[in-house]
């Protein structure tokens, strides 16, 4: 088995037959063999079935796998460890892509050169921004997972996203699966676990390659184009990040674990969303704010939980 696609998936059964879809159709030389593993996240809904489906439609590309707990990290260690592919290319239950997308994202990796590959995640072509989204700052647009950064393939300068992605199956066993502590679970959206993985493998300075003809589509979900998913999202962003970054070293002021700066940057940009007039920045410096929160949160969260430990180690 040269190729394994590891797709994690969670109620989200009707968008799942599209993306099962779309992969079923990929064109690969004949000297590649390849599957589908398919892990299933403790789904209540009719994920199992549709998985069922599509294995005794297509015997021995598709295989299921079942998580039970909960948390996208959780699933996508699973699918590691399942997998028998000598590469493993990632994809989520929401995507759609071209025929020729898993040989041109995986071509290169078949030698020692490139530790990993990602793709551009482009919106489906229906797609419209809604007038309270800023394009000005690509981050904005976060939320969407979109991903473009050109044209050119070449070496990648930041990490791909999970959806559009691969990495020689030795790279996981050099550098370890995902971390847990992040990662979508059903009650938070706290994310992260991709790009950390990624940005481990860059810093320990192997390449990653962009290939710019490895195109996937994601669907802008209704429930998705809403303030309130947005805010939400940014404001589980923030707490990921402190996770994943910890507090800047430099910052040796606080309050009651509080970095000063972020109380700072509160100020500010709360300041700057007062006076924005234009509707999209105004929403912008929201979402900066809801951002500064959940690091603020978190922050707060680790101070309270070292001096807990601190105090069960005195007495």
């Amino acid at each position: 088995m040269n190729i394994s696609v590891v797709l994690c998936t969670y109620n989200r059964g009707e968008a799942l037959a599209r993306a099962l879809q779309s992969v079923s159709n990929q064109v690969l030389p004949p000297s590649i063999e390849w599957e589908v593993l398919v892990v299933n996240n403790n789904s209540t809904d009719q994920t199992s079935a549709v998985v069922e489906g599509y294995t005794q439609r297509f015997p021995g590309r598709f295989r299921y796998v079942f998580e039970p707990r909960p948390g996208k990290s959780h699933a996508l260690n699973a699918g590691i460890q399942a997998a028998r592919g000598d590469i493993l290319a990632f994809m989520d239950d929401d995507v759609t892509m071209e025929p020729n997308w898993l040989q041109n994202l995986t071509a290169e990796l078949h030698s020692s050169e490139w530790a990993g590959a990602g793709g551009p995640i482009l919106p489906e072509r229906a797609f419209s921004l809604p007038r309270w989204l800023s394009v000005d700052d690509p981050r904005s647009l976060a939320p969407l997972a979109l991903f473009n950064p050109g044209s050119e393939p070449g070496i990648l300068r930041e990490s791909p996203f999970g959806t559009n992605m691969a990495f020689r199956k030795e790279i996981f066993d050099r550098f370890g699966g995902f971390r847990t502590d992040l990662g979508p679970q059903p009650d938070s959206l706290l994310r992260g676990e991709d790009s950390e993985f990624g940005k481990r493998v860059m810093a320990a300075g192997l390449q990653i390659r962009y290939e710019p003809s490895a195109r996937v589509f994601h669907a802008a979900l209704e429930e998705r184009l809403q303030k309130h998913y947005f805010l939400g999202w940014w404001f589980d962003k923030g707490r990921s990040d402190l996770r994943e970054f910890g507090i800047p070293p430099e910052a040796s002021w606080s309050i009651s674990g509080i970095p000063l700066f972020m109380l700072r940057n509160l100020t500010v940009w709360t300041l700057r969303w007062v006076f924005a007039i234009r509707p999209c920045r105004r929403f912008f410096w929201k979402i900066q704010i809801r951002w500064m929160i959940g690091q603020i949160v978190e922050s707060r969260q680790k101070y309270q939980s070292l001096a807990l430990a601190s105090t069960k180690v005195r007495t």
